[in-house]
C-alpha cells in the first residue's frame, strides 16, 4: 500500500517545477470555462432545432480546420516560439467565447452563426493543440513528460467534470448567455500564465515546405509499429465514443425525459470517470510493461459500458455508465501521448503530435455526421448503442489481427525506447 501511495504521489512530481506549474493553474482555470461553452453551445443548437442532424454538423464544423490545416499546424508549432503561439490562440478563443456571450445575450444567435463560430473555433483549436501538446514537454522535461501529460490530463477531466454539470446549473438558474461570458473570461487566467513563464522550447530553423515537413512526421509514425498500432486505437475510441457526447442534449431531454441540469450530469459523469482513470489509474501504470494490452482492454471496457448506457432509461444508471465508460480512456491518450513524446525527435515533436491530433480531431467531422444521421434516422439512443458495438468489434478486430500488440512492452517508463 505505501508503495503504491509512493508511486502515485512520484507522479505529480511535475508540479515541482514553477513555469510547469503556474502554467497547468491557469490551464485549470480556462479548462472550466471551456467545458462550460461546450455544454452551453450543445443545449443551444438543441433548442434551436431539436435536430440530431444539426448537432452533428456543429460538431463536425469545428473539427473539419483539422483535415484542411492539420498537417500544417504541427509544423509551425516546431518552427515558431510555441508560447507566444500559444497566447495568440487564446486570445483568439477569448474574443470567439465573447462574441458568441453577446449574440446569446441579446437573443440575435441563430443556428448558421453557431456553425460559422464552431468552423472559427475549430481553426483556433488546429493551431492551439499541437503547440498545446509539445509544450507540456517544453516546461517539463522529456524526463518529466509522460507524468506531465497524465497532470495536463487531470486537469482536463477535472474541468469535463465540473463544467458542464456547473454550465447545466447555470443555464437552469440564470440563463444560457453567462456559461459563455464566464468562458471568456476564464481565458485572462492562462494568457497571463503564459506571460510570466519561459519555456527550454529549441527551434529549429527550417527550409523545407511545411507540407514536406509534416510527410516526414507521418513517415516517422508509419515507420514505428507500436506508435501505428496506438494510433489506430485512438481512432477507434476517438470516432465512436467522442462523437456519442455529441448528441448528449436528446439522450437527456427524448430519452430519459430530463433538461438542461441532467445534460450537464450526464457529460459531468463522463468527465468524473476520467478524472478518476486520470488521477488514480493512469499514474499506476507507469511500471506496466504490455502497454498494447493495456490499451485494447481500455477500449474494449468502454465499448461495453457505452452498450449498457444505450439501453438505459435510468438517468441514475445512465451517469453511472458513462463514469465507467470513461474510466480507462485516459491510459489510451496518456500511453501514446507519451510515448510519442520520448520517441519522436525533438525538431519534430509538434508535428508528430499533429499527427495524433488529426487521428484524434481529423476523423471527428465523419463521426459526427455519422452519429447525427443514425440518431436522426434510427433515434439516439440506437446511434450510441450502434458506436458501443463497432468500438468492440474495432478493438477485437486489432487485437487478433496484431499479434505484436499483444507482446511489445516498454522497457522502462523512464526511458524513451521500446521492444517488441
Amino acid at each position: 500500500m505505501k508503495k503504491a501511495l509512493n508511486t502515485l504521489i512520484e507522479g505529480y512530481s511535475p508540479l515541482k517545477l514553477r513555469d510547469f506549474r503556474i502554467y497547468i493553474s491557469g490551464q485549470a482555470v480556462s479548462m472550466l470555462g471551456t467545458w462550460m461553452q461546450a455544454t452551453a453551445q450543445s443545449w443551444v443548437v438543441w433548442q434551436l432545432s431539436h435536430s440530431e442532424l444539426k448537432l452533428g454538423i456543429v460538431a463536425m464544423l469545428g473539427f473539419i480546420p483539422f483535415i484542411f490545416f492539420g498537417p500544417y499546424a504541427g509544423v509551425w508549432a516546431d518552427r515558431i516560439n510555441r508560447r507566444r503561439l500559444l497566447i495568440w490562440t487564446q486570445v483568439s478563443a477569448m474574443f470567439l467565447a465573447i462574441l458568441f456571450a453577446v449574440l446569446v445575450q441579446i437573443d440575435l444567435i441563430q443556428i448558421w452563426q453557431i456553425y460559422i463560430l464552431s468552423f472559427l473555433l475549430g481553426l483556433v483549436n488546429t493551431l492551439d493543440f499541437p503547440a498545446q501538446s509539445a509544450f507540456i514537454g517544453d516546461l517539463s522535461g522529456m524526463e518529466n513528460v509522460r507524468k506531465a501529460i497524465v497532470i495536463n490530463g487531470a486537469i482536463v477531466q477535472v474541468s469535463r467534470m465540473a463544467g458542464p454539470a456547473l454550465a447545466g446549473w447555470i443555464i437552469g438558474a440564470l440563463g444560457v448567455a453567462p456559461a459563455f461570458w464566464i468562458n471568456g473570461i476564464s481565458f485572462i487566467a492562462v494568457i497571463a500564465s503564459l506571460l510570466v513563464i519561459k519555456s527550454s522550447q529549441v527551434i529549429h530553423p527550417h527550409q523545407g515546405k511545411p507540407l514536406s515537413d509534416f510527410m516526414d512526421g507521418l513517415r516517422f509514425v508509419r515507420n514505428n509499429p507500436i506508435i501505428m498500432d496506438l494510433m489506430i486505437l485512438t481512432l477507434i475510441l476517438t470516432f465512436f465514443a467522442f462523437s456519442a457526447m455529441q448528441i448528449m442534449p436528446a439522450i437527456a431531454t427524448d430519452v430519459l425525459h430530463g433538461n438542461a441540469e441532467l445534460l450537464g450530469l450526464l457529460m459531468g459523469a463522463s468527465g468524473a470517470g476520467a478524472l478518476v482513470g486520470s488521477t488514480l489509474i493512469v499514474p499506476m501504470t507507469h511500471k506496466v510493461k504490455k502497454l498494447g494490452l493495456l490499451c485494447v482492454i481500455s477500449v474494449l471496457w468502454s465499448g461495453f459500458w457505452y452498450i449498457i448506457f444505450a439501453t438505459s432509461r435510468n438517468s441514475y444508471i445512465s451517469m453511472a455508465c458513462l463514469f465507467l465508460a470513461a474510466l480507462l480512456i485516459p491510459i489510451m491518450f496518456a500511453v501514446t501521448n507519451g510515448l510519442i513524446q520520448v520517441t519522436a525527435p525533438s525538431h519534430m515533436r509538434a508535428r508528430v503530435l499533429s499527427a495524433l491530433i488529426m487521428v484524434v480531431f481529423g476523423v471527428q467531422p465523419f463521426a459526427a455526421l455519422f452519429i447525427g444521421y443514425t440518431a436522426h434516422k434510427l433515434g439516439s439512443a440506437a446511434s450510441v448503442l450502434i458506436n458501443g458495438i463497432l468500438m468492440l468489434m474495432g478493438a477485437l478486430i486489432l487485437l487478433v489481427s496484431r499479434n505484436e500488440l499483444r507482446t511489445w512492452e516498454a522497457k522502462s517508463p523512464r526511458v524513451s525506447k521500446v521492444v517488441v
